[in-house]
């Protein structure tokens, strides 16, 4: 099969008018594919996903972002091309590492995530990348590309949360907020495998129902008034008088702590990797005097990334798809489901390329 000379992609443009808020353009345009250095592959994306941040950076509310540059950072597809025609790689199935600038050990002071940015020349809306080939990860052979595709960004903060920073094991109780983004579901399915007992929130009774398909023992709504409560009383009915939590994995912030000091126990953890709900958490004496942890997080290492590859190839863990978009001419749709919020899992676009026929979603 030759190896084509261009790439159709999903290009950010300044918005055209002056219109509040700001919501920056996207196009589908062809763009050349630079010939290969030393070290570098060509990947034929096949299915690349949305994260919030793409939505952040089409309203503006993203730092470093570059008009002209291709979005996204979450990316699979197969290795085509290589500066190295003996490369192992070639014709491996793979994922791009979504950031740079973070190899192992402790957070660096600064990183950069692929697409849409100014640091970083590409992004996986796109049919072909080119990428240096130490920055894939072969796709565990469990997943197709659409679950594969689902996995690195949200995966990666998945596991940096309830993995490297709640240190979530056998036995655990730990509440995970805000189910039904990417990341809440990732971090459920990997406390699953490590056989925690997951409990859930949610403002929506059918995503937390959703959740208790998945494997949570039960969910509250965090639009009742006394839902800490509610939950204290889940645990007690399930673990017996007096259980409490080991770790709270939140994306919502505010009064988090607050509201779940009483029902975590001496020494536990709240791990906070978004602040959605209020961009502020109060830490009082209160805590401190029962050893009580807040905990930033972010999105993790390259070998955190590796790590967890291996977890969820090991354990079989299949990330939850709410939508599967056919092209990248259907962007707009992904970016509006982003924004509405209702999805229960990841949004994806199933890349085409010439020759391919239109396929339905079968999710």
């Amino acid at each position: 099969m030759p190896v084509p000379k261009t790439t159709k992609a999903l290009v950010l443009k300044q918005a055209s008018t002056n219109k509040k808020p700001v919501l920056h353009d996207v196009v589908v345009e062809d763009r050349p594919i630079p010939q290969l250095k030393p070290g570098q592959v060509l990947v034929r994306i096949n299915a690349a996903a949305f994260n919030h941040r793409d939505l952040w950076i089409r309203k503006g509310l993203y730092p470093g972002i570059g008009f002209n540059s291709t979005l996204g950072a979450d990316g699979a597809g197969v290795v085509v091309d290589s500066a190295d025609t003996n490369d192992p790689l070639l014709h491996k199935r793979v994922f791009l590492v979504p950031l740079r600038g973070w190899e192992s050990d402790e957070a660096p002071s600064s990183m950069s995530i692929l697409g849409g940015i100014k640091a970083i020349p590409i992004g996986t809306f796109s049919q072909y990348v080119v990428v240096e080939r130490d920055q894939l990860i072969e796709s565990p052979e469990h997943l197709d590309d659409e679950h594969t595709a689902a996995w690195p960004l949200g995966g990666l903060t998945a596991w940096r949360a309830a993995i490297v920073n709640a240190q979530v094991n056998e036995g655990d109780t730990v509440l995970i907020t805000g189910i039904g983004g990417g990341v809440a579901l990732l971090a459920l399915q990997l406390c699953l495998a490590r056989k925690a007992n997951v409990y859930v929130s949610s403002g929506s009774e059918d995503k937390i129902r959703k959740a208790v398909s998945l494997g949570a023992k039960g969910g509250v709504n965090y639009k009742n008034k006394d839902w800490p409560g509610e939950l204290q009383k889940l645990l007690e009915k399930d673990l017996g008088k007096g259980a409490q939590l080991s770790a709270v994995i939140d994306s919502g912030g505010g009064d988090i702590i607050g509201a779940v000091g009483k029902v975590l126990k001496g020494g536990g953890k709240v791990v906070v990797y978004g602040m959605t709900a209020n961009p502020k958490i109060t830490f009082t004496m209160r805590e401190v005097l029962k050893n009580q942890q807040l905990i930033g997080s972010t999105m993790g290492s390259h070998q955190d990334l590796i790590d967890a590859t291996n977890f969820i190839a090991k354990h079989k863990v299949v990330p939850v798809i709410s939508h599967v978009l056919d092209g990248l001419e259907s962007a707009e749709e992904g970016f509006q489901l982003i924004g509405k919020g209702d999805q229960f899992g990841k949004v994806v676009i199933r890349v085409r390329h010439d020759g391919d026929s239109k396929v339905i979603s079968r999710l």
